[in-house]
């Protein structure tokens, strides 16, 4: 009897507990159904909310559209211009909020195109700039930086031609590449020394430093980062004469990166902006020649690796060099050698102190 009283009770509490549960849920379910309406309204709100979010991003996207701009080479792809290849492959050129597209030389000069309006930025030399600045109406561009602090350019010989000096040219073949004041500061040099330049066989530059002085003549002119590392690399024993020793106002800037007047002149923020990448990106060359040596073999794999890197460990110590910064003109150097042309006649009109280029747009140091 007690047993069955024992399970009577039982089953009254499983039942009890059963209804319990079952009145908590039909309750639960009442405020679910009653909450239901507040749910899909913090849904739609979040919904707006993520639409919100997604118009901002794309406003903001169209805010920080990165601005075009050209920078066009005097030639092919070389150590010369690393530190822009360093700017775009580091993202520098992206960060200053621009889209910069490197490009070689179409027919005629950089300093045509970049004066024209066909870029914003390019490369050329002090000496080049010469007989545009000194014409009448001057292609408008002005140099707002240069590449190498030094001119690394001369004349090399092998050994075995025994030239050491300019005056060691006279009686010798000479490569030339025929320009004014190439020839002029050949004669300069030799004269200085006592030697005669009437005396010095000129022949056409084969445009081959190897060809030029071991086949065509003994001598020849050449930038030393690019074909004096060149014959280094084919084991040629050579000797080089560097003009600069020779003609302190040969220490001219070569080369330099020009800009069209016009848009330095609309957009000067925009001139000081890029020209902090670019000197970011020499920055990096010049203490990291080998990782620099890589981003310019990747924008130009038709380069030689061997040259390349050789060139790049050569060439990193020059962009700087005993500057305060990188991009410097120095106003006596640069306004130093145009007085000196002027003398010698070789252009036609007197360039004015600091006519041609500007440090204003390099980065404050």
């Amino acid at each position: 009897m007690n047993r069955i009283k024992q399970l009577t009770v039982l089953l009254s509490l499983i039942l009890v507990l059963t209804l319990g549960f079952t009145a908590c849920g039909e309750e639960k379910a009442k405020k679910d159904d009653a909450k239901e309406p507040e749910k899909k309204q913090e849904q739609e709100k979040q919904e707006d909310k993520k639409e919100e979010n997604k118009e901002a991003t794309e406003d903001e996207k169209e805010n920080k559209e990165l601005k075009p701009i050209k920078i066009v080479l005097d030639w092919v792809p070389n150590t010369n211009h690393t530190g822009l290849y360093c700017a775009k492959e580091m993202g520098l050129f992206e960060k200053a909020g621009f889209d910069v597209q490197i490009m070689q030389p179409p027919e005629g000069s950089t300093t045509q195109l970049i004066g024209s309006g066909g870029g914003e930025l390019g490369i050329a030399f002090q000496d080049f700039l010469a007989a545009n600045f000194a014409s009448k109406t001057p292609i408008p561009v002005t140099a707002i930086g240069t590449i190498l602090q030094h001119n690394t350019s001369g004349i090399i010989a092998t050994k075995d031609a025994g030239i050491e000096t300019p005056k060691d040219l006279e009686g010798k073949k000479y490569a030339t590449w025929d320009l004014d004041i190439e020839k002029a500061m050949i004669k300069k040099m030799m004269e200085d020394e006592g030697a005669k330049f009437e005396e010095l066989e000129l022949v056409p530059s084969t445009w081959n430093a190897v060809t030029d002085i071991k086949d065509a003549a003994d001598s020849a002119w050449v930038f030393y980062a690019w074909d004096g590392i060149k014959l280094e690399l084919e084991n040629i024993d050579t000797n080089f004469i560097a003009v600069k020793d020779f003609l302190p106002f040969a220490d001219y800037y070569t080369p330099v990166i020009i800009a069209n007047n016009e848009w330095l002149a609309e957009n000067p923020e925009d001139a000081k902006a890029i020209m902090a990448a670019i000197s970011e990106g020499y920055e990096f060359a010049a203490e990291h020649p080998e990782e620099a040596a890589k981003y310019l073999l990747k924008n130009a794999p038709e380069l030689t690796e061997d040259l390349a890197m050789a060139s790049q460990k050569w060439i990193s110590k020059e962009y700087i060099s005993d500057a305060k910064q990188f991009g410097y003109i120095d106003p006596e150097r640069w306004d130093g050698f145009y007085a000196w042309l002027f003398e010698a006649g070789l252009i036609e009109q007197e360039i004015p102190a600091g006519f041609g280029f500007s440090n204003d747009y390099l980065p404050e140091k």
